[in-house]
């Protein structure tokens, strides 16, 4: 019986890392479209550039920090 809750909690740790990583792309492609939308809608590539600057910075500093906490690590 203990091996199958070490199953159970493994299973249930495998998928919220999946969820977790699925949200992280999916929010990665919203900022992305984003800033190509903002992009087309004030005219300036630079617009879309900086969004795009902004996001990837942010997220490497999302990341960096989850690490740094140990948040990602368990």
């Amino acid at each position: 019986m203990a091996s199958l809750h070490r199953s159970d909690d493994a299973s249930n740790d495998r998928r919220r890392a999946n969820l977790r990583t699925a949200a992280i792309l999916v929010s990665i492609a919203l900022v992305f479209f984003g800033g190509i939308i903002a992009a087309q809608l004030v005219g300036a590539n630079a617009v879309g550039i900086g969004i795009l600057g902004f996001a990837i910075i942010g997220f490497l500093l999302l990341t960096v920090g989850r690490r740094l906490r140990g948040g990602a690590g368990k």
